[in-house]
C-alpha cells in the first residue's frame, strides 16, 4: 500500500492515520497553508506551522491546534512529519513524510522565487513527490519581482500625478501582503477593503512587520482616496463599493495576467502579472530538485503538465482533488470570508 492515498477526504496516510489538507473533516489534519482550499473547518485537531496558526484562528474559529516550526520533526504513530517552507504565503509549508525508509513530500501550494515575507521554498529529497500544476503551461513564465514592483510603483506614481486614486485588486492572504512590501517604498498613504484589514491586522498581532495601512470605513472621507493606494479583495471589483473612489484607475494583481487579453476581459487598467504559485520553469525545478522517481500532479494544468514530465523520463500521474477552488478565478466565492479569490 502506497504511503499516501488519494480518497474522497484528501490525501490520507494510514499508517500516521491522519490526512494532508482533507476536503472533508477528519479526526487529523496535517494543514500546508491557512487558504481555504486546503484548510477547511470540522476537523477534530489540525497540524500547522507556527506562522500559519493566528491565520488559522481566524479563518476556521477555535478547534484543537497544534504547531510545529518548519524542519522540527514529529512522530505521528510511526510515521515521522514535519514542514518545510514552499514559499506560497506567509507560513506555507510542504509536507514530508517518512516510515520505514519511504519518504514522500506533498507540496500544497509552492512558489520558488523569494518574496521577502513567505519564506525560501526549500527542496525536499524524496522518492515520490506529490506538486500542485496551477501554471503548468510553458506561457507561465514570470518576470522577476524586482521588476514586477517596479511596474507597480511606476503606475502608482503616475496615477498620484494625474490624482488619481490607484486601486489593486488581489487576494486578502498572500497577495495583499506582497502588493504592501511592493508600496512601501512609493507611498505611506494606503487604505484598506476590511477583508484586508483583519488579515493585517492579525498578521501585525502575530509580529510580522508590514507597512501601516488604513481601513475604508463609511466614514472614511471620499477626498482622502486622491492620489493615494487601495487594495482591495477581487470581490470588491465592480461592486457598489468602488463607486466611492471617484476618480480611479484598476490595477490586477494575478498569475493570469500573463496573459494577454485577461486584462482587458477584467475590464482593468492595468495588471500585474504578480503569482503567489511558481511559473513553469518553477515548477521544473521543483520536480526535479526532489529527485523523486514518481510524481503526481494536483490542480491545474496536470494533463500537460505531467505529460511533459513522462517525456523526459519523470514517471508522472494526475491526480483530482478539490485543490485550487481558492485560488481560480473562475471559482466559486470563499464560503468563510465572501471573497471571491484571485491570484
Amino acid at each position: 500500500m502506497p504511503l499516501i492515498s488519494f480518497t474522497d477526504k484528501g490525501l490520507y496516510c494510514e499508517a500516521g492515520q491522519f490526512y494532508i489538507d482533507p476536503w472533508q473533516p477528519v479526526d487529523k489534519a496535517v494543514i500546508t497553508h491557512a487558504h481555504s482550499d486546503h484548510a477547511r473547518p470540522g476537523s477534530q485537531s489540525y497540524l500547522c506551522h507556527r506562522e500559519t496558526l493566528p491565520l488559522l484562528k481566524l479563518r476556521l474559529g477555535p478547534y484543537n491546534y497544534q504547531i510545529v516550526e518548519w524542519n522540527e520533526k514529529i512522530y505521528l504513530n510511526e510515521v515521522m512529519v514535519s514542514l518545510h517552507p514552499a514559499g506560497h504565503i506567509i507560513g506555507s509549508s510542504q509536507v514530508r513524510i517518512e516510515h520505514k525508509g519511504e519518504v514522500w513530500v506533498v507540496s500544497g501550494d509552492y512558489k520558488t522565487e523569494p518574496d521577502g515575507i513567505s519564506g525560501d521554498f526549500e527542496p525536499i529529497p524524496c522518492q515520490t513527490f506529490i506538486s500542485e500544476s496551477t501554471f503548468g503551461l510553458p506561457i507561465y513564465n514570470w518576470k522577476p519581482q524586482h521588476e514586477i514592483y517596479h511596474d507597480i510603483q511606476n503606475w502608482v506614481r503616475s496615477n498620484e500625478v494625474a490624482g488619481k486614486t490607484s486601486v489593486l485588486i488581489g487576494y486578502s492572504l498572500g497577495k495583499a501582503q506582497r502588493i504592501l512590501h511592493a508600496l512601501e517604498e512609493v507611498t505611506g498613504n494606503i487604505y484598506v477593503h476590511g477583508a484586508i484589514w483583519n488579515v493585517h491586522e492579525t498578521l501585525v498581532q502575530a509580529g510580522h512587520k508590514l507597512p501601516a495601512v488604513q481601513r475604508i470605513t463609511p466614514d472614511t472621507p471620499k477626498e482622502a482616496f486622491k492620489g493615494s493606494v487601495v487594495i482591495a479583495p477581487p470581490s470588491a471589483d465592480g461592486s457598489a463599493w468602488m463607486r466611492r473612489f471617484a476618480n480611479h484607475s484598476t490595477g490586477i494583481c494575478s498569475g493570469w495576467m500573463q496573459v494577454r487579453g485577461n486584462q482587458r476581459r477584467r475590464n482593468a487598467d492595468a495588471g500585474f502579472a504578480l503569482s503567489d504559485h511558481a511559473d513553469w520553469q518553477g515548477l521544473l525545478q521543483a520536480v526535479k530538485a526532489t529527485g523523486a522517481q514518481k510524481v503526481y500532479i494536483t490542480h491545474g494544468f496536470q494533463s500537460v503538465f505531467s505529460r511533459y514530465l513522462n517525456e523526459i523520463g519523470i514517471d508522472a500521474s494526475e491526480v483530482k482533488t478539490e485543490f485550487g477552488t481558492e485560488d481560480e478565478e473562475t471559482s466559486s466565492p470563499d464560503p468563510l470570508k465572501g471573497e471571491e479569490p484571485i491570484y
